[in-house]
């Protein structure tokens, strides 16, 4: 049987379905990746990300900005070239490759040592590192910690049964956020709700586009 995946329990065009009634196999997440069914995809970017950009920098410079559930988004080659660093978690090793080989961008492939099988992609500039493996398996000891996030849809579609992994709970903590650390998702983020992430307490700002102005967690 094919384990729950950690990719999107309602994809955008995608005929899945609500997701509360969905569970997204890893095996159909690659599928659509292999049969171009990535209607979800933005190739010019994210407005939202576009729009609030100056507040999830909050002025700040040369940060390390974590896309969750990367795909081959855009905009992390836009964030690269302002100077900022990119981590991007992905378990399409496709989706990834497309990502470099779209924008010219070359790379190296390595292994993670600390998790069997998974591979990281890396441009040669060092400013981009993407990782091929479930988010369910990274640490802060693996990709240290982050300025800021931009959640373009990822976390609040996981698949809700995953939601309470406690690895994934961990890896959202102060250990892999930064004290001013700011959070910008474009979805109303009732996951964050449900499943009590800390997301690094009253230290991380939490910042919703759909709302009407920025909020912090509790």
């Amino acid at each position: 049987m094919e384990r729950s995946a950690d990719a999107p329990g309602v994809l955008e065009g995608s005929g899945i379905g609500s997701q509360k009634d969905r569970v997204v196999t890893e095996g159909e997440w690659l599928r659509k990746w292999e049969t171009g069914n990535i209607g979800f995809h933005k190739e010019r970017g994210h407005p939202l990300l576009q729009k609030y950009l100056d507040v999830l920098l909050n002025g700040r410079t040369g940060l390390r900005i974590f896309f969750p559930l990367c795909g081959k988004a855009v905009e992390m080659k836009w964030l690269a070239d302002m100077g900022h660093s990119v981590v991007g978690v992905e378990v399409s090793e496709q989706a990834l490759k497309e990502f470099f080989a779209e924008h010219g961008l070359p790379c190296r492939e390595e292994p993670v040592p600390e998790i069997p099988g998974a591979k990281k992609w890396q441009s040669t500039s060092g400013n981009i590192s993407l990782y091929c493996c479930s988010i369910y398996n990274l640490s802060s000891s693996i990709v240290g910690k982050f300025d800021g996030v931009w959640d373009r849809g990822a976390l609040v579609a996981v698949n809700p049964c995953d939601r309470q992994r406690s690895n994934l709970h961990k890896f959202f903590s102060t250990t892999s956020i930064s004290c001013s650390c700011r959070v910008l998702c474009s979805r109303l983020v009732n996951f964050l709700q449900e499943a009590t992430l800390p997301l690094g307490g009253k230290k991380c700002g939490l910042l919703q586009p759909n709302r009407s102005r920025a909020a912090s967690l509790i």
